[in-house]
């Protein structure tokens, strides 16, 4: 085959996707740190839990808005709504940073259920195709069933929620982490064929 024939063949686009997975591992471990940082200190603040959950959020709705350049359809839509929910949950923690960890525990138990719900929904939907699928509907069902206790316990424990941010950058961090390694095995596999 020619130069000017290899040239002219189309750029397979998950196939060119696939060439990135490294930054979901990337991206997974510095939400794996972000854990450690959390479930290591003690935050005795309201504002300081606030704000740090805001800079988490953030972090999120910048994961999920790399995500649209590895995904298409209907996923990408999904993906900006996610993001923009993500925002909005940042926005009213920066907004009022002194409020009471009622309504603190709402938003975690918002996060949960939303995110759980979204991550069990990925990983039905990619059984078929994607090997460490069932890791990631473990993580969507841990998401879901903490945002469930988040909504049920408002406890008054600057600690109890601190542990929830914890946990919460555990699991994206892991699901992160699962989601670079299937990017990758599609590549492979894309490759192969």
């Amino acid at each position: 085959m020619s130069q000017s024939a290899v040239r002219s063949v189309p750029i397979n686009a998950p196939d060119e996707a696939s060439s990135f997975w490294w930054i979901y591992l990337i991206v997974g471990t510095l939400w794996l740190l972000l854990a450690v940082i959390m479930l290591r200190f003690d935050y005795t603040s309201v504002s300081a839990i606030s704000i740090l959950f805001g800079i988490v959020m953030l972090a999120a709705a910048v994961t999920e808005l790399i995500a649209l350049f590895a995904t298409h359809g209907w996923w990408r839509l999904l993906h900006l709504a996610l993001a923009a929910a993500f925002v909005v949950l940042a926005v009213v923690s920066f907004v009022h940073p002194g409020n009471t960890f009622r309504a603190l525990a709402a938003i975690f138990s918002f996060y949960f259920i939303i995110k759980g719900a979204f991550t069990i929904v990925w990983a039905i939907a990619f059984h078929a195709t994607v090997d460490l699928w069932w890791l990631s509907l473990l993580v969507g069902i841990a998401e879901l069933l903490l945002g469930f206790w988040a909504a049920g316990d408002y406890a008054q424990s600057a600690v109890l929620l601190v542990a929830w941010i914890g946990i919460l950058a555990l699991l994206r961090g892991l699901t992160e982490i699962f989601f670079a390694f299937a990017v990758r095995h599609e590549g492979k596999r894309l490759s192969a064929a």
